[in-house]
């Protein structure tokens, strides 16, 4: 058996399973019981939103409660469905100078991203991303970032990888501080063949070519 036919083999493993679910209760009700699975796009705490960026130079560490993941749109039968994979293992730092924000270096643990179907996290893993080979995707910013007072929209220019691919990438983020923590949250868009990802599509299930990367980074001074 060659490497495409085990990729393919892989995905229907994992894909009919979906399909027999959504068949036997109905695509519209699968549709409705996925959607609300799905996770909110992270968003700012009030307390953290309320406060100002805290700008004191230094490295700043990830701290528990941050988590990265995707946001993906499904077609399944006619009814569309929005799929979230998300982990809290995430690691990294960022160092500020000046009241900018002048490096970071964010890692993810691939392996550990998690949806609510096992048997669509075991394509993505074993097929999609080979966490075997590339367990991690990291993020580098490669441009410095200005931080003001009170809730700072941003974009932060750098380099992500996936699958040992880079690609330039700008992420829409919010920057806000409360005390000694800062919260980071954004998205960027990501086309997954960029990355040498093929989304799959079974006729009764297509994954869209595109979909974003999510994360909410509470920082704390080292």
């Amino acid at each position: 058996m060659n490497k495409r036919t085990k990729v393919w083999a892989g995905v229907g493993a994992g894909v009919v399973v979906l399909g027999v679910v959504a068949v036997a209760v109905g695509p519209g009700l699968y549709a409705d019981w996925a959607n609300s699975n799905a996770q909110a796009a992270p968003t700012l705490e009030a307390s953290a939103a309320g406060g100002p960026v805290a700008a004191t130079d230094g490295t700043w560490t990830v701290a528990d409660g941050s988590f990265a993941g995707y946001r993906v749109e499904e077609v399944l039968r006619g009814e569309d469905v929005t799929v979230t994979g998300r982990t809290e293992d995430v690691t990294g730092s960022v160092t500020v100078e000046g009241g900018s924000l002048t490096a970071a270096e964010i890692e993810v643990d691939m392996a550990s991203i998690a949806t609510d179907e096992p048997p669509r996290d075991n394509y993505f893993r074993d097929q999609a991303v080979q966490v075997g080979t590339f367990p991690t995707a990291t993020f580098t910013l490669t441009e410095p970032v200005e931080l003001g007072d009170g809730v700072t929209s941003a974009q932060l220019t750098g380099d992500l990888t996936i699958r040992d691919v880079t690609q330039e990438v700008t992420v829409d983020a919010q920057v806000a501080g409360s005390g000694d923590a800062v919260q980071v949250v954004g998205s960027v868009p990501v086309t997954f063949a960029d990355f040498g990802v093929q989304a799959p599509s079974l006729g009764f299930v297509t994954v869209e070519d595109t979909g974003a990367v999510e994360f909410d980074l509470r920082l704390t001074a080292s």
